[in-house]
């Protein structure tokens, strides 16, 4: 059966990163389309018309949007390579630890790398008790998943990346590994795993983009 698998990102984005994972762990062939968010093409329109942005994913022309949406989709679609544990109960707490990373870590970590002073210094607090839950959930285990990568750390597995750009820009330790011992051991192992690692976007470019964004932050900041 001849299938059609498109997938719309931008070269940097981490949620879009979270599918093209998946798509390398099920072993399934795609087209990517990159584009330009300053100019979004009317496929992408067209496509996501409520969130207008990426990713999307195209499967035989009927369009997926949001990142766990998609993951979820993926999972049901190709059996091989499961993300998601078999359980009921272990896969309503995938989804729990994969909405709290999206709601609650990226957040914390965010506002760490865009504020300064007295707000950065609080932001900082925040990422350590939420990342303190993350420590907790690691125990035993060398993945999220269990031995070997799942939902939760593709959800989650951004962060192996962008914490290190972040603290290389703002010069700020944003993960002990004496702190959080476990979870500092997640991200180089996830960030290593070969799928992984060889779709990581360039890390000149990226911290390039990170220095711009955090620069057009602090003038936004200092003008109002």
């Amino acid at each position: 059966m001849g299938e059609e698998v498109k997938l719309f990102r931008t070269w940097s984005s981490p949620f879009a990163l979270r599918i093209v994972w998946a798509l390398k762990i099920k072993g399934i062939e795609y087209e990517t389309v990159f584009e330009d968010l300053s100019n979004k093409s009317p496929l992408l329109l067209q496509y996501n018309p409520v969130h207008k942005k990426v990713p999307i994913l195209v499967h035989n022309g009927r369009p997926i949007a949001e990142s766990l949406v998609i993951l979820e989709y993926i999972d049901e679609t190709w059996k091989q390579g499961p993300l998601l544990p078999k359980d009921p109960y272990e896969r309503a707490m995938a989804r729990f630890w994969a909405k709290f990373g999206d709601d609650k870590v990226l957040t914390s970590i965010w506002s760490v790398f865009i504020k300064q002073g007295k707000e950065q210094e609080e932001a900082l607090v925040a990422t350590m008790e939420n990342l303190k839950f993350l420590e907790e959930e690691m125990k035993g285990k060398k993945f999220f998943g269990g031995e070997r990568i799942g939902y939760v750390d593709l959800a989650l597995g951004c962060l192996a990346n962008l914490i290190s750009i972040f603290e290389e820009i703002v010069g700020l330790k944003i993960v002990d590994e004496e702190k959080l011992p476990l979870f500092y051991s997640w991200m180089q192992n996830f960030a290593e795993a070969p799928i992984i690692r060889d779709n990581w976007p360039p890390r000149d470019k990226m911290i390039v983009k990170f220095q711009a964004l955090l620069d057009a932050a602090i003038a936004s900041s200092s003008s109002s």
